[in-house]
């Protein structure tokens, strides 16, 4: 209405003598009639109130005839009252209809002063929103549509038509005042879906959507409401209609203030003892009635009384009324400031104290940190406790803690307490927190379970008396771990034993370092009894174990099992910081904004934003709670102000890094009246008139200013005249009917849609004498366009006073602004009213003046113009050339970087205005506007520039040259004139039986598309031998041949003709390019007759096991039973375990320890009666080299870590793997160094290991040893430091093994000549000899039956030349039968040698020989002395560890030891093998008599 107003008032000026106070008288008459509407139909509507009659008493004997006539009457007041309820609708719609009516009526008139509406499509300006409710709840979707013709509004669920009348009762459609509403009462859960507004009306159709969610309040500890939205708690029926009237908005509070909340409504019926019943939530959380929060509502009024503001008190704040279709509710935000610190530059109080895991004696106190802006960083908190009913407040912790949390012990059992937080930084402490609700410590867990029977009997019974089991000390806890890790401290948590036996427990706590044993006491002064326990005492980047003990009167339990080893850590630490934040505006004093969360986002608590105004550098907190969601509305901004916005997440460690800053954001104002204007200057005077110009309001108020109104007054008079009834549409006004010699003032207010603003100052006097100079008068109304770093443009108007001749030119004067040193930027005068001025300081300002020439002379200069800064808007884009794709057409096309809905694109050429001509056309759509010439030629060379108004000097130009207009042109043609545009020109490709296919494909073919095939200068038709076929939607065309031949070399072409446009390929298939070709035909004409029988589908490869087994592949097809399948390797068969299997689609041949023997070239012949087919595989070369890459890859990765083996000659590295060759790139290195097989380094290996030995090391040898091996991708590597304790220990190792080596070589040992068993006549004479061996010489000693035998008559003992040991009795009889033994010795050892001799009488039987005895023939022995008997010596057996000496072989330095006197040989058992030699034992020197 009041837009309408103004309209018809600037229609009527000329018959109203005052018009702006007519202006506003209509605005408050119009008003005051709407109101008296309103409240009449407020008074039609509403119902009077019901008053209840006092029935009289009856007589009993009329009680019966009262009930009949009272049931016969119920049934009639039935009746008539739904017949009153059908009356009240329909005279509320009749009033409704008269409001209606009389509205319309009364814009009749104003409505035939406006031009018919445009039609317009529709478009949703409030859209419908998403909701969550509980079942059983109604719901109300709403949206307003706007239009012309008005849209018809139908509503969806799930893509199908809502019908109510399909479901009475379940759907209500209304429209009213253009907000069309869908209500759903009681809602199911099968309600839930997607629901979908669609408006149409003949110019279009708009959908919107929202998604109706309905959960059932069964099961609990579900979200069941949107991320910011209030849940709906149970089902409140209500009788009341509840409509809010004025209610709460965002409210501003600081800390220790009181605020209240209060929203009026109107309530139907009143009834003041049956109030509406209202609840409030803050965010999603129930307020309740305390001390921080009191409620009231009644009297048409519901408040929130918030009497000590504290940070904890902000938050999105609703108000929910029940009422008879359902709910109203009411939310607005509260912020809540920090109070002032106590000492500057300490930060703001935390928030949010909250207790948990509450114990006998111990609590875990959390809270959230406060937002910390210009305030140094937060060094740590103090957590101060109080019992309740105390007045006196004690600190928790000595030192600060960072992280926000602190267990506190040391708890009086059974107490209940208080607890607040504070902030320190380096400037000091903050404010104490709002203490926390109170909290009464006591035992969690309890062994005694209580059982109550009907609700009369509590039986308590224990754990032990369930178990059948009583203790009296009880057992260790369980589950010892950390629930809480920090760098700070640790909190220790553990399950009680069960059972622990009636006497109280308590618990004692041990620590020891890493995997020492060493246990120590960590609670020495406090009695722990909760299952809690935190540890400050632990040294940093060192692990710790823990173990609980219980303890009682009666004793103490086995510790429990210890924890894994924990360190002092953060965990998680503070989050990373958020992502792109970008501002919107919102409304005149708000802005919406968004950013993406963190990407490393742990135990988020929520986020601060801050805000900045451009060009300050103080940043103040937006909210002072962190904001659980990436999405949030900044009020209390300044309108007109530019601002940015960072964001930081928080968490338990502190706040993030800030994000990046958003871009900026101007912050629009509602529509108000514009600004003043300014700078009224004189242009032209003649004695009667004078014409004046005036600059533009700096603030045209959001809307575009429409006229000037001006007023008058003589010089030194107090009244102001207005100058003429009709406002001044443009900034230049002639003033007429003046005086002469009379010096005049003026003041001019400007008009928008939203009225006149505010006068200007009044000018400075002007005197009113006729002009008569020769010089022409000012320039005026200088403007800036084309703003950039270094350059601008400057426009003005010519003047109105042109002087005694033409204006031929101007100069232009510039200055930076507060200087009043002038400069010319031109030297020569321009002709025209622009002037582009380059070379400017980016970032400076400058004032500019015009002074207009003719051929008088010079004339006055303009008024100063406004400062410019010479740096370009944000985004600023410039003037692009083109030409349309689909139609040719030459455009020049201009994106603004800001419009407003008031701005125009005005294009120019030469800074003339263009309109619509047959040379040009311009359209414009949103911040894009394009002008297409028509038929450009030369004329329209030139420089075109566009504007944006009302905006900050949006404006670009482009200077179209000949040359630029020319490849335009060019362009133009070729889009016009079209060619079918192809993806790939002419091409083939040889198909599988050896048919050769030509084909080329276009981006893009009709379906009417002509074509033809030319070959050598021949059209090729689709016959026999040629194939020709086309695909539109891939557009593709292909010619086929299906013999290729000789014949067909030459060149190929395709021509193509798709409507206008036409093409032409061609491919010349000659020489060297068509014998490939041709030998490809051939190729795939031979593999397909090949495939008609068996054959390879894919021919031999390799691969290796996991074994380290080489296995040759291959893949058959088109085989059968009778199909033979053989191997070969160098032309011959190679004979498997397991023949070929054909039918299994597949053969193999695994090749076990492959080394280079097995290079070769193998072969696989595949054959039976349709035909034969071979596969070759040459293992050599890169193929060996493959192969080995393929072992050394699995032997590398199952290579074992190197072993240290010591061995006589030296130190050996030994490398354990799958499957070791000397193929394989192994290398090792010493020290980086690579080592060669030398006679000092040798390098081996087996099947199973690499080895490397260092024969005789010394200290030159120490170092780390490295083994590489390669398997032609990587290097897998193992190694060994043999340096240290580790070089000690292994080369005294390898001088034990070389001294042992040593003594076994040179030790005295029997070489041979003595049997095992010697078979003797009595009377005869026996020798025993032998050779033996040992450097130095040995000493030889005989024994018999373990004595020592001394040379005599009888016993006759040699040894001669240090070889030759013999024993020679002299006449034996029985008494010499016996065990003999000959010890051979020198200081590196000896061994034992057995002889069994065995004497019988002449006589008696020959005793059968025994081990080591010959045969003999079966006759009586000469009674002649006999030769000794040869024995054959039988195979030396390796001896076990068993048959080891007792006494170690002695050092190479060392004699051999001598036994004592009473010590027996140790000569082994005949029933044990000897070691080598035969019947000998490594023994140390027999005891001599």
């Amino acid at each position: 209405m009041p837009a309408k107003g103004v309209t018809l008032y600037r229609q009527e000026q000329t018959h109203q003598q005052s018009s702006k106070h007519v202006v506003h008288q209509s605005r408050k008459s119009s008003s005051q009639v709407v109101k008296k509407e309103q409240v009449h139909a407020t008074e039609v509507m509403a119902e009077p109130a019901y008053t209840v009659p006092n029935f009289r008493e009856r007589a009993p004997e009329g009680m019966q005839e009262y009930q009949r006539m009272a049931a016969h009457f119920g049934r009639d007041l039935v009746q008539i009252q739904q017949e009153l309820h059908r009356m009240k609708v329909a005279t509320q719609e009749q009033v409704h209809n008269i409001e209606i009516t009389r509205e319309v009526k009364g814009m009749m008139p104003l409505r035939k002063e406006f031009p018919t509406e445009v039609p317009k499509a529709p478009d949703f300006l409030v859209s419908l929103r998403s909701h969550t409710v509980w079942e059983k709840t109604p719901v109300k979707l709403f949206c307003t549509v706007s239009g012309q013709p008005t849209p018809i509004v139908k509503w969806y669920r799930n893509n199908v038509a809502i019908e109510p009348l399909s479901a009475p009762g379940k759907y209500k459609i209304e429209n009213k005042y253009g907000v069309h509403s869908l209500i759903i009462s009681r809602c199911a859960v099968s309600d839930s879906g997607v629901y979908s507004a669609v408006a149409t009306n003949p110019q279009g159709k708009a959908t919107s959507k929202a998604t109706v969610c309905v959960r059932r309040p069964a099961g609990g500890g579900e979200l069941s409401h949107l991320p910011g939205l209030v849940p709906l708690g149970g089902i409140h029926p209500s009788k009341l209609e509840v409509t809010l009237l004025e209610s709460f908005g965002v409210t501003f509070g600081k800390e220790g203030e009181s605020v209240s909340l209060v929203s009026n409504m109107v309530v139907v019926p009143d009834l003041p003892n049956l109030p509406p019943e209202a609840v409030w939530y803050r965010d999603d959380a129930l307020l309740m009635p305390s001390r921080w929060a009191e409620m009231s509502v009644g009297g048409g009024v519901a408040k929130l009384t918030l009497p000590y503001l504290n940070k904890d008190d902000e938050g999105l704040y609703t108000l929910r009324i029940w009422t008879k279709d359902g709910t109203v509710e009411h939310s607005a935000y509260l912020f809540v400031k920090d109070a002032a610190p106590t000492v500057s530059g300490a930060p703001g109080a935390p928030m949010d104290v909250t207790a948990t895991d509450v114990n006998a004696d111990y609590v875990l106190i959390s809270w959230k940190p406060p937002n910390t802006t210009h305030e140094a960083p937060i060094t740590g908190y103090f957590v101060d406790k109080r019992k309740s009913g105390a007045k006196d407040w004690v600190q928790c912790n000595d030192s600060p803690v960072k992280v926000c949390k602190l267990p506190v012990h040391g708890l009086t059992d059974g107490a209940s307490y208080h607890f607040r937080v504070r902030a320190v930084n380096k400037s000091g402490i903050s404010l104490p927190s709002r203490m926390s609700s109170g909290v009464t410590t006591g035992e969690v867990e309890s062994d005694v379970e209580v059982i109550k029977i009907e609700g009369k009997y509590d039986i308590a019974i224990r754990q032990e008396e369930l178990q059948g089991v009583y203790v009296t000390i009880p057992g260790p806890p369980t589950n010892v771990h950390a629930t809480e890790i920090n760098k700070t401290y640790i909190v220790l948590s553990w399950t009680p034993p069960s059972p622990r036996g009636r006497a109280p427990v308590w618990y004692l706590v041990e620590k020891c370092v890493g995997d020492s044993d060493i246990w120590q006491r960590v609670n020495t002064a406090v009695q722990l009894r909760s299952p809690r326990y935190p540890v400050y005492d632990m040294e940093d980047k060192k692990a710790y174990r823990f173990r609980v003990i219980t303890v009682n009167k009666y004793g103490s339990s086995e510790p429990s099992e210890p924890t894994a080893p924990i360190q002092k850590v953060d965990l998680y630490g503070v989050p990373s910081a958020p992502g792109q934040v970008i501002a919107s505006r919102n409304t005149k004093t708000s802005a919406f904004v968004q950013w993406d969360a963190p990407k490393h986002a742990t135990n988020l608590m929520g986020y601060y934003v801050d805000g900045s105004v451009v060009g300050s550098k103080d940043w103040f907190p937006c909210n002072h709670r962190p904001y659980k969601h990436t999405r949030f509305v900044v009020h209390g901004l300044t309108p007109g102000d530019t601002y940015v916005f960072r964001v930081q997440a928080v968490n338990a460690y502190g706040l993030s890094e800030e994000s990046q800053e958003s871009a900026p954001l101007f912050i629009d104002a509602a529509l108000t009246t514009p600004s003043a204007p300014y700078g009224i200057s004189l242009l032209n005077c003649n004695g009667s008139s004078m014409t004046l110009a005036w600059k533009r309001p700096k603030h045209t108020g959001g809307s575009k200013i429409t006229s000037y109104y001006l007023d008058k007054r003589e010089a030194g008079s107090v009244d102001w005249k207005e100058v003429s009834p009709s406002p001044a549409v443009h900034r230049i006004f002639t003033v007429e009917n003046l005086t002469g010699g009379v010096f005049y003032e003026f003041k001019i207010q400007a008009a928008n849609l939203a009225g006149v603003g505010l006068p200007s100052e009044p000018s400075k006097p002007f005197a009113c004498e006729a002009w008569t100079m020769a010089e022409p008068g000012p320039a005026y109304d200088i403007s800036f366009w084309e703003v950039r770093d270094t350059s601008i443009l400057v426009q003005w108007k010519p003047p109105a006073y042109t002087g005694q001749s033409p204006v031929t030119g101007y100069f232009v004067d510039m200055a930076k602004k507060g200087s009043s040193d002038f400069a010319t930027v031109n030297a020569e005068k321009v002709g025209h009213c622009f002037l582009k001025v380059t070379g400017l300081e980016t970032g400076a300002s400058y004032v500019f003046r015009v002074r207009a020439v003719n051929d008088k002379g010079v004339g006055k200069a303009s008024d100063l113009s406004d400062p410019v800064c010479a740096k370009a808007l944000p985004g600023t884009k410039e003037i692009v050339c083109g030409v349309d794709e689909e139609t040719g057409d030459i455009f020049l096309k201009f994106e603004a970087c800001e419009v407003s809905e008031t701005s125009k694109f005005i294009w120019s050429k030469s800074y003339q205005e263009v309109t619509e001509s047959s040379r040009a056309s311009i359209t414009s759509s949103g911040r894009h506007s394009k002008l297409t010439f028509v038929n450009p030629e030369k004329e329209d060379l030139g420089i075109y520039s566009v504007a944006v108004t009302d905006t900050d000097g949006v404006s670009s130009s482009y200077s179209v040259n000949e040359e630029e207009l020319k490849k335009m042109l060019d362009l133009s043609y070729n889009i016009r004139h079209p060619i079918v545009p192809l993806k790939t020109e002419l091409n083939y490709e040889i198909l599988e039986k050896g048919h050769v296919r030509f084909w080329v494909q276009a981006l893009k073919l009709s379906s009417s598309v002509n074509y033809r095939f030319i070959v050598n200068d021949k059209a090729i038709s689709s016959t026999e031998g040629y194939k020709i076929s086309h695909d539109v939607s891939t557009g593709i065309i292909q010619m086929t041949i299906e013999h290729f031949t000789k014949a067909n070399e030459g060149t190929y072409t395709i021509q193509i003709h798709d409507g206008k446009a036409k093409s032409q390929s061609s491919l010349v298939l000659v020489g060297d390019a068509f014998k490939v070709a041709l030998k490809e035909a051939d190729f795939q004409r031979k593999e397909h007759i090949r495939k008609q029988g068996p054959h390879f589908s894919e021919y031999l490869s390799f691969y290796v096991t996991d074994d380290c087994t080489v296995m040759l592949v291959c893949k058959l097809a088109n085989v059968k039973k009778e199909t033979k399948f053989t191997w070969f390797k160098e032309e011959e068969e190679i004979t498997v375990d397991v023949q070929p299997n054909p039918m299994s689609g597949s053969c193999s041949l695994p090749i076990p320890m492959f080394s280079r023997k097995d290079q070769g070239i193998y072969k696989a012949v595949l054959s039976d009666d349709r035909g034969k087919d071979t596969s070759v595989y040459d293992i050599s070369g890169k193929v060996f080299e493959d192969i080995i890459n393929a072992i050394a890859s699995i032997a590398g990765s199952s290579a074992s870590d190197l072993v240290l083996q010591c061995t006589p000659e030296g130190i050996r590295l030994q490398c354990y793997m799958k499957y070791y060759t000397e193929e394989m790139k192994a290398s090792w290195f010493h020290r980086e160094s690579k080592i060669s097989s030398s006679e000092k380094m040798r390098i081996g290996g087996t099947s199973e290991m690499a080895w490397m030995q260092i024969c005789e090391p010394t200290d030159k040898e120490k170092g780390s040893y490295t083994i590489e091996i390669h398997d032609g991708k990587k290097a897998h590597t193992r190694n060994f430091d043999l340096s240290g304790q580790a070089y000690t220990d292994a080369y005294a190792e390898f001088q034990r093994l070389k001294a042992a080596a040593f003594a076994e070589k040179n030790r005295g040992r029997v070489m041979g000549g003595l049997p095992d068993v010697v078979t003797i006549m009595e009377k005869k004479s026996l020798s025993l000899t032998c050779t033996v061996w040992g450097d130095p010489s040995p000493e030889v000693t005989w024994f018999k039956n373990e004595q020592e035998v001394v040379s005599d008559d009888r016993y006759k003992i040699t040894f001669e030349s240090g070889k030759f040991a013999s024993l020679t009795i002299k006449s034996v009889y029985v008494e010499d039968s016996g065990k003999y033994s000959i010890n051979v010795r020198n200081k590196y050892g000896g061994e034992f040698v057995e002889i069994t001799v065995s004497v019988y009488k002449q006589g008696e039987d020959i005793p059968e020989p025994k081990l080591g005895q010959m045969s003999r023939p079966a006759t009586t022995p000469k009674p002649a002395t006999p030769v000794p008997q040869s024995v054959k010596t039988p195979a030396p057996a390796t001896p076990t560890p068993s048959m080891k000496s007792p006494t170690p072989t002695p050092p190479s330095s060392a004699k051999s030891p001598t036994p004592t006197p009473a010590s027996k040989s140790p000569t082994p058992p005949r029933s044990m093998r000897s070691p080598t030699p035969p019947r000998s034992m490594r023994s140390p020197t027999p005891t001599k008599k």
